[in-house]
């Protein structure tokens, strides 16, 4: 019994390598077939995310995210391998390459993921020659990604004309979803959101009238949550988010959030936070919808946001290039306090910072350099809550030696080594993460005014408590380590010590029986490797005067263990603790029920 899902309307049935073609047209059909074993697989774990909202099943939706993630490398060493079967002799023959990109550059041009396509072409030939820095001639770069003039994106987005209420024309928007899980009230919930649209709208259009919605056509799900996209339009054009939050409540949906600025929908998709799983034959329809909502949002993170993180990743490399062509500084250590794992660096005009890691680590550190990469790789399948950074990883780059300062170039050199060449003209790194670039919480402390270094100080609190909530441990808690967004949110973003939750061994400290072991230098009991005393974590956290005052009123609880070993039982429990992406204050029912 065949139980796969039907092929989505765009995509081309890959043919079988025919052993009789051309060893050109042989190798870009065979790895045409490993990009459609690729999307068919991604389409079946994203459609499951309907019935896993039915059914409240959020372990079921937590697996299928990491497996989710896992596919694309998967994929592509499968396809490398079938292409050495299909190209036998000609496999490291660049000329037969460049050949296999012209045709299939044919065999995907009409697609409705042919961006995506392309970049898993530049994978597989990326493995099997180890490229270093970009070789336009056997793979797609820059203006080759664009869509072709009139190539058709597809509806995307479904359209409601106003004729009546604003809460008629959102109670038709509701009602037309596809989704399988019937409204608690449906008619409320369209009231309430029409009463925030209308409280906002006299706000920023004053008298204009709304003359429509639309509403991308599939539903974003996400964690415990499910998502209505969509925009307000105005006459003349001007449009405004709509964001419409969804919870499932004993089977019922409950709409929790409308959101309508452009902030409140980037924090939505931002960088922090995990991918959506939505249902779409090809992204750029729904790529481009979003940046009409969200323009000052990266397409990168985007693509990243809907689940496309290789390509997302493609599209940030484009990015930088393009902006190295029409800049003139130069990559300079990052400000701030020095990693003892990691070389942090920037380009200034540009708001992404780039990590290596060191040869060695200076004690106290113990971590490894294989520990490094598992926590990076822990973060990128981990639920990141809308509190750990999405850290991008690249392999073999290379950068204009002209573009680095000097300073840099001895700290690469000196500490690094091992990960960075110096090749004539050109900076080759082999491995490097990027981030994007936030203000570290004890810079931003030390610069703003009272009422902004409180709310750091409180989220501070809070952001320890969403990763404790999806079974992360930060392990070191210096300010220095945590960073403040442009949204005023604050993130985490160093991972040599972060570990699971449930991988520590939470414990009171004894009392001291006699002044000398009070005194003592060293612990007068026993301490375990996984053993952490939350009561010592003030002593890190560099808290002082009124900031330590703050923190303790309002977080007092995160200094004992006694939080921390209950975190640890709901998780052993299986409980999914759900993190929503906007504050208690956006829902529309927050004083009616707790929190999940």
């Amino acid at each position: 019994m065949n139980d796969r899902p039907p092929r989505p309307a765009g995509l081309i049935p890959a043919r079988a390598a025919r052993s009789d073609a051309p060893a050109a047209r042989r190798g870009a059909e065979t790895v045409l077939e490993g990009f459609e074993r690729h999307q068919r697989a991604f389409q079946e774990l994203t459609r499951r995310a309907a019935a896993r909202q039915e059914r409240r099943d959020w372990g079921g939706m937590q697996r299928d995210a990491v497996e989710r993630l896992e596919l694309y490398g998967c994929e592509v060493t499968r396809t490398v391998l079938a292409v050495a079967r299909a190209l036998g002799d000609d496999l490291q023959s660049r000329d037969c390459w460049a050949r296999m990109k012209a045709a299939y550059r044919d065999l995907v041009g009409d697609r409705l993921d042919t961006e995506l396509a392309r970049t898993f072409f530049n994978s597989v030939t990326r493995r099997v020659f180890g490229t270093v820095g970009v070789e336009p001639r056997i793979e797609y770069v820059d203006a080759e990604f664009d869509r072709p003039g009139g190539a058709p994106d597809g509806l995307v987005y479904s359209t409601y004309v106003r004729r009546g209420s604003i809460e008629a024309l959102v109670r038709a928007a509701l009602a037309d979803r596809p989704l399988t899980v019937p409204y608690q009230d449906l008619d409320r919930d369209a009231r309430l959101i029409a009463e925030e649209i209308e409280t906002h709208r006299q706000a920023v259009w004053a008298s204009e009238p709304i003359e429509s919605v639309e509403v991308i056509a599939p539903v974003f799900y996400r964690n415990k949550g499910a998502y209505l996209i969509g925009r307000l339009r105005r006459a003349g054009g001007r449009v405004m988010p709509l964001v419409i939050a969804l919870v499932n409540e004993d089977h019922r949906l409950v709409v929790d959030a409308v959101l309508l600025t452009e902030d409140e929908a980037s924090i939505v998709f931002s960088f922090t936070r995990s991918a959506f799983h939505v249902d779409v034959p090809g992204p750029h329809g729904v790529i481009q919808f979003l940046r009409s909502i969200m323009p000052a949002k990266r397409v990168a993170e985007l693509y990243i946001a809907l689940g496309y993180h290789k390509h997302g990743k493609a599209e940030l490399y484009r990015d930088l290039v393009r902006h190295l062509g029409r800049s003139t500084d130069r990559f300079e250590i990052a400000p701030g306090e020095r990693g003892m794992v990691m070389v942090v660096f920037t380009l200034p005009s540009y708001d992404v910072v780039f990590k290596v890691i060191r040869d060695s680590f200076a004690p106290p550190k113990t971590v490894t350099h294989r520990q490094v990469l598992e926590r990076y790789q822990l973060v990128f399948k981990h639920d990141r809550a809308g509190r750990l950074v999405d850290a991008q990883e690249f392999e073999h780059l290379a950068f204009p030696r002209e573009r680095f300062s000097e300073a840099l170039l001895a700290e690469l050199q000196e500490a690094a080594a091992g990960s960075v060449l110096l090749d004539g003209d050109r900076v080759v790194i082999k491995h490097l993460y990027t981030e994007r670039r936030v203000t570290p919480l004890n810079l931003h402390l030390g610069e703003a005014d009272e009422g902004a270094i409180r709310e750091a100080i409180l989220d501070y609190g809070r952001a320890i408590r969403d990763m404790a909530a999806t079974n992360i441990f930060p392990g070191d808690l210096l300010l220095k380590n945590f960073g403040v967004t442009r949204h005023g949110r604050v993130i985490f973003y160093d991972y040599d010590e972060l570990c699971l939750l449930t991988d520590c061994n939470f414990r009171e400290m004894p009392p001291a029986r006699d002044l000398d072991e009070e005194m003592a230098a060293e612990p007068w009991f026993y301490v375990g490797p996984g053993d952490v005393f939350p009561e010592e974590f003030l002593t890190f956290m560099g808290l002082y005067g009124g900031m330590r005052e703050v923190f303790l009123a309002a977080h007092g609880d995160l200094l004992t263990a006694a939080f921390w070993t209950r975190m640890q039982a709901l998780h052993r429990a299986g409980e999914v603790v759900d993190i929503f992406p906007y504050r208690p204050s956006r829902r529309l029912r927050g004083a009616e029920r707790e929190r999940p």
